[in-house]
């Protein structure tokens, strides 16, 4: 049976950028499919679901900021692999990009062969995991469902996007277990993918502010451990 090829939209106002990219990645066996700017990205997806999406961030009409933040709104695009494409280099906005619920970065001009293996990467992750690591867990009262990628906190279900799910996942697969930064980035981003230093502090924040801020105790120096609510 042939094995279905990784849907992958780019999105980008340059025309140039569109053209030489979409060659290398279709050269490389993905299917591919092209928007102009966010408006037209989230036209696209609505007609068919990709599996990462690679994002400008400076377009004209809807930037790639406001269209990812869109894309989050929908429950249905939680799992799609979201890469930002961009000229400026500054660490707000790495930060900002990441805050929106990116998994990766890449700043222009792009090498092809850099670019594909960073996808190559991030698409490993869509392969499923093992049973045991999509057993319910249950903590205090705080229970997570990794098939379904769902969080009850107190009887009320909490959204997560990926990132935030996986990290929480992992925190709370060993109550009290120190995990280290180095660790948690391994996990959580790959050992392929290159991400800010404050990448880890921003999702542990957000997780903080959506479930309970002690869920998470930070050891300075260190790093974090999962403490179990009541």
């Amino acid at each position: 049976m042939e094995q279905k090829k990784h849907h992958i939209l780019l999105v980008d106002d340059e025309p140039d950028i569109r053209e030489f990219l979409s060659y290398n990645i279709k050269r490389e066996g993905y299917k591919i499919s092209t928007a102009k700017n966010g408006l037209d990205a989230l036209k696209k997806i609505k007609k068919s679901k990709p599996d990462l999406i690679l994002m400008d961030i400076m377009m004209p009409e809807m930037d790639g900021i406001t269209a990812v933040k869109k894309i989050k709104e929908n429950d249905n695009y939680g799992d799609i692999i979201i890469v930002f494409l961009t000229a400026r280099s500054e660490e707000y906005s790495q930060i900002e990009g990441f805050e929106t619920g990116a998994d990766d970065y890449v700043t222009k001009p792009i090498k092809p062969k850099v670019l594909m293996h960073r996808i190559k990467a991030l698409l490993r992750r869509l392969k499923p995991e093992d049973h045991q690591q999509n057993e319910v867990m249950v903590r205090g009262n705080l229970i997570i469902y990794p098939d379904s990628y769902v969080v009850t906190y107190q009887g009320k279900e909490i959204f997560l996007p990926k990132k935030e799910f996986k990290l929480l996942k992992i925190l709370a697969s060993a109550p009290d277990k120190v995990f280290g930064r180095e660790e948690i980035l391994s996990k959580v981003w790959g050992k392929d993918v290159v991400v800010g230093d404050r990448t880890i502090d921003v999702h542990i924040r957000k997780i903080r502010s959506k479930i309970n801020n002690n869920v998470i105790s930070t050891i300075k120096g260190v790093g974090y451990k999962f403490v179990t609510p009541e």
